[in-house]
């Protein structure tokens, strides 16, 4: 099947659709849960990032609204009201530290990991709507990346070690929670031409990456 058939196939089509319905729906969360973060932010340099990244997700959503219109696939909610008020209750528990690796490490860094894997066998209209969600991630992340070393170099040695450690929990924790929704993620990028488990694979290396970048050494 080219790239120019694959909108035309029903099967594509309906993956397609709804991995870019939640892809959008997380968007959404994110602009949301960083929005509510604003007030509590350590300091006005935070506070100034997590508002440019509400203006940037809230484009997102635009765009990919836009897009799924052109697309014509169903828009129904992949998370229900529910889900969602579950995933915003469970950033507004965190603390600061918390909120840093699980909104850029487990959801930022590795969500757009895994979207990323299926950018190559989409079809045009698709990979244009992601070009720009994507570049802004690269941004996202590398700040709340810098943000999770400053407040790990805070710690002593042993603690920061401990919660580095704990970091993989958590991370599994989140994915456990996210197969727990019924949403049969695998089942979708088959559908879009993925090999699942090479995705699998590629965020888990990723998530390597990230994990030994925070446990070298920083100064406090």
């Amino acid at each position: 099947m080219t790239e120019f058939s694959k909108i035309d196939d029903e099967s594509y089509r309906i993956a397609m659709g709804r991995l870019l319905v939640m892809y959008t729906q997380v968007d959404y969360l994110i602009m949301h849960a960083c929005a509510e973060r604003i007030a509590t932010a350590p300091s006005d340099e935070i506070r100034i990032m997590l508002g440019k990244q509400v203006g940037d997700e809230s484009k997102h959503v635009r765009i990919q609204h836009e897009w799924l219109d052109k697309f014509g696939t169903d828009r129904a909610p992949v998370f229900s009201e529910v889900q969602q008020e579950l995933f915003l209750q469970h950033f507004r528990s965190l603390n600061w530290l918390d909120f840093l690796t699980d909104m850029y490490v487990c959801v930022e860094a590795l969500g757009s990991e895994a979207v990323e894997q299926i950018v190559p066998m989409a079809d045009p209209g698709t990979r244009d709507s992601l070009k720009t969600p994507l570049e802004d991630e690269i941004d996202h992340v590398a700040f709340g990346l810098a943000q999770l070393n400053i407040e790990l170099a805070k710690l002593h040695e042993q603690q920061r070690m401990e919660y580095i450690e704990n970091i993989s929990s958590r991370l599994d924790f989140l994915d456990d929670t996210l197969h727990g929704l019924g949403v049969d993620i695998p089942a979708m990028f088959a559908a879009v031409g993925a090999d699942y488990q090479q995705v699998v694979n590629t965020v888990l290396e990723r998530r390597g990456e990230i994990l030994q970048s925070l446990a070298l050494p920083k100064a406090a």
